[in-house]
């Protein structure tokens, strides 16, 4: 670098650090939405900003920015980068900062970027980005631990999907404070929780933080413009603006109770690679169920479970209601399926119903609306089935191999209280977020329908035997049941 561009650098340097949108222009060349200047520009005199966000506004693309912006301008800094589970840290933030680090000739020349580590070639001990978490297990200590060891002038905490956390993870980059020239605190998430970093942060100690909402409100002239129109339309005619789910998604705002997945990554992965042998299931009633396809690009879902053991799914497109009862008494009679439960929500299953009966079956309706056995816990009954799929996987239900869809839709489906009791989060706005219907999640969920007794076949016909518990296998698993 020649002397004449050694201070223009250092000019430009100057400048960035004092308006970070500045450097998103001349360095990127993208211009960033209203919001996004916004918080750019509290960044510099903010030593606690939040991002109280939507779903899908672009905040980890401001929280990557103003990584970078902190990298470039502050020597020797050091920061710290967080999210709610490794994986989102790795998919999310980590992922973005690297997007932004190919588009700078300059970024590049300077910064070398690793999968756990950002680290400046000139002085990689001292100038660097650390990608911290914690284990599933981790104690509220050692949450607070997560974003601690950090010494330098300069430093910086990146929290992504604080909306999850515990109020742990802050103490430590708190502390922070008290022996830097300069230290800042960007957390980032959606209102999903009534508690933690981020509800903290808008509430009892909105004193110390600044604040930046991002909403998708249609009606705000400051609404993010990365969330369709059309679709926050929709959402609040459907549901209404008091909902839950639209409060914290559509309008950035805290819902009146907090909003939980319904499992893990982990949990589920677990049981994705369970599978238990013919002795260790038991004698007990194989379940069918069956989820009828509403629309054209979804598809019909058919569930095979025996006790603690889900087989494979198998789904077809396009068939109509001979067709589809048809495929099931297959499936019945080869497998020796004790019952089957069909979708019946919106009469798209009657027809399956009534041909399946020609045919000299009797399945069962089920309608996800209709009413709980336990009516003063659950909204309906879809919210009691999930429930109940979701104890059973906890307790050791083998899951049928890998499975990205019925991943996507059991941990990203969520639940909320209505009153006292529990309410999922409604499939159109899982099926909008996950980019599919979850066929298959509501065709295993109608295999907890209702309790099934055992059936023995004679000459005489069907009888019934016994009724089961379908966790009763699950007490004392076998030497080999997580193999």
């Amino acid at each position: 670098m020649t002397p004449s561009e050694a201070k223009e650098f250092a000019g430009h340097i100057l400048r960035w650090r004092q308006a970070p949108q500045l450097m998103v222009r001349e360095l990127f060349g993208v211009t960033p939405d209203v919001w996004q200047d916004e918080a750019l520009a509290l960044f510099p005199k903010s030593p606690r900003l939040a991002l109280r966000a939507c779903k899908g506004p672009g905040k980890t693309t401001v929280l990557a920015w103003i990584g970078w912006n902190y990298m470039l301008t502050r020597p020797n800094c050091n920061i710290g980068a967080l999210s709610i589970t490794v994986q989102n840290l790795a998919d999310g933030l980590w992922k973005e900062m690297e997007k932004w680090r190919e588009k700078s000739p300059l970024l590049t020349q300077m910064f070398e970027w690793t999968k756990t580590r950002i680290f400046a070639k000139e002085a990689p001990a001292t100038w660097f980005m650390s990608a911290k978490s914690w284990p599933k297990s981790a104690s509220v200590e050692e949450q607070a631990n997560a974003l601690a060891g950090f010494h330098a002038d300069y430093v910086l905490f990146l929290v992504d999907e604080s909306g999850g956390m515990t109020d742990a993870v802050m103490v430590s980059a708190e502390a922070a404070f008290a022996g830097t020239v300069e230290c800042h605190i960007v957390q980032a998430g959606n209102p999903t929780q009534l508690s933690g970093p981020l509800y903290r942060a808008c509430t009892s100690a909105k004193h110390i933080w600044q604040v930046i909402t991002i909403t998708g409100d249609p009606d705000d002239p400051k609404r993010s413009p990365r969330i369709p129109i059309e679709h926050a339309r929709s959402m609040i005619a459907q549901w209404g603006r008091d909902n839950n789910w639209v409060k914290s998604d559509i309008f950035g705002e805290f819902p009146s109770a907090s909003i939980n997945a319904l499992i893990g990554q982990d949990d589920v992965a677990a049981a994705m690679k369970r599978y238990y042998r013919e002795h260790e299931i038991g004698r007990v009633p194989k379940i069918l169920g069956i989820d009828v396809a509403r629309q054209g690009d979804d598809a019909s879902a058919m569930a095979k479970r025996q006790g603690i053991q889900m087989f494979p799914f198998t789904t077809r497109r396009g068939i109509d209601s001979i067709q589809g009862a048809s495929w099931v008494n297959r499936e019945w009679a080869e497998w020796g399926a004790d019952a089957a439960f069909v979708d019946a929500t919106g009469g798209f299953g009657s027809g399956w119903e009534d041909q399946l009966r020609v045919l000299g079956r009797a399945p069962i309706g089920v309608q996800f609306a209709g009413q709980a056995h336990l009516k003063t816990r659950y909204y309906n009954k879809r919210a009691e089935m999930a429930m109940d799929f979701v104890q059973w996987i906890m307790k050791g239900g083998a899951l049928p191999g890998e499975n990205p869809r019925l991943m996507a839709a059991l941990t990203q489906t969520t639940y909320t209280h209505q009153g006292d009791r529990l309410l999922l989060e409604p499939k159109e706005l899982v099926k909008a977020k996950i980019g599919h219907s979850p066929d298959e999640f509501d065709a295993a969920i109608l295999t907890f329908a209702e309790p099934v007794t055992l059936q023995t076949r004679t000459a005489r016909g069907n009888r019934m035997l016994v009724d089961y518990d379908p966790f009763a296998a699950l007490d004392q698993p076998s030497p080999h049941a997580y193999n």
